[in-house]
């Protein structure tokens, strides 16, 4: 049953037009009295039928190490702003970054907005990242990211099975001595690729050996700095490489090279996200494609049926890619 203005008013012993007003944030309620009204409001479960007039794309920083060099977001980005657009909303990008003294303060600016709906770009985030996103007084999506203790509606890749694919696709070109190239930033989808990793290693009775998994940085000059120094202390390589991502395949690539190994007749490599330059690498990158504009058109369409159905059963949903053979997987 709807709770009306006139009940609140019973439970607090305000006036309605006193609670209207507090509740529409208009003045003349002091803060007091206001404070109250909306503890109770909440209290019974009361929604404000606002009119959402922008959506907020949030993106999150945590040290930048994968978004700020990534060519994957600029496309997400697009995503949504062209979605938002072509359904009558003004798309407003807002910065956050963890470490920065203002993020508390922007972060309470941000989620009792009422008149937004918030996109969150959550790719850094980590586990302990989520819980002040819980409080939020607007609807909120997660996209590029999920919380195992926190639910929210999600829209993310399918990076354990798209993971498990790549691997497949390995073993069926004959390899059984399968490494890791693992981002020194474990990021939740690194974490889940990591499974699926792990997953078609131990359903084909393969050990993961862990002289075989290189940990290294996940830009792709740190990458290269990191598989040279796992070179200089590694004299066996296993037949293939799955990487975490495109980025760390093309720097681990490069460092390979120079060590005089080469690609895919000493050392296969799959990366991931299909970015653009993995296209014209040398040689060009075998990759999981991401639907990367879709992500972000998708998030924003089942944002705004959130709010329009005020629906609250959470939904996570995982997009599929598409497998992208090159030529930097030799069969054996």
């Amino acid at each position: 049953m709807k709770v009306s203005v006139r009940k609140i008013s019973e439970i607090t012993g305000f006036s309605p037009a006193t609670v209207s007003n507090a509740l529409n944030h208009k003045k003349g309620v002091n803060k007091e009295t206001a404070d109250r009204i909306l503890k109770t409001a909440e209290e019974l479960g009361y929604r404000l039928d606002e009119k959402i007039s922008k959506i907020r794309f949030v993106i999150f920083r945590r040290n930048g190490l994968i978004i700020d060099d990534s060519p994957f977001h600029p496309a997400v980005i697009e995503g949504v702003e062209r979605q938002a657009k072509s359904l009558g909303y003004e798309t407003v990008f807002n910065h956050v970054d963890i470490n920065d003294m203002e993020y508390g303060t922007q972060l309470q600016e941000i989620l009792s907005d009422t008149e937004s709906a918030v996109v969150l770009l959550g790719t850094e985030m980590l586990e302990e990242d989520f819980e002040p996103y819980t409080h939020a007084k607007n609807k909120i999506i997660l996209l590029d990211g999920w919380s195992d203790h926190y639910f929210f509606d999600s829209v993310l890749i399918s990076n354990t099975d798209s993971a498990a694919r790549a691997v497949e696709y390995l073993i069926g070109k004959g390899h059984r001595d399968i490494g890791y190239l693992r981002g020194d930033f474990r990021i939740q989808a690194f974490c889940y690729r990591e499974i699926g990793y792990r997953r078609i290693m131990d359903r084909n009775h393969l050990p993961v050996q862990p002289e075989f998994v290189a940990t290294v940085g996940t830009r792709i000059e740190t990458a290269y700095e990191g598989m040279q120094r796992y070179l200089e202390e590694t004299p066996i390589l296993p037949t293939a490489f799955f990487a975490d991502n495109d980025t760390i395949a093309i720097g681990a690539m490069q460092a390979l090279k120079e060590r005089g190994y080469d690609i895919p007749g000493d050392v296969s490599i799959i990366g991931f996200d299909n970015i653009s330059f993995g296209a014209i690498s040398d040689p060009p990158l075998t990759t999981i494609n991401v639907y990367k504009h879709e992500m972000g058109e998708m998030a924003v369409r089942e944002l705004m049926r959130a709010v329009e159905d005020g629906k609250k059963i959470k939904t996570k949903i995982q997009v599929c890619t598409d497998f992208v053979e090159r030529a930097s997987v030799r069969k054996i």
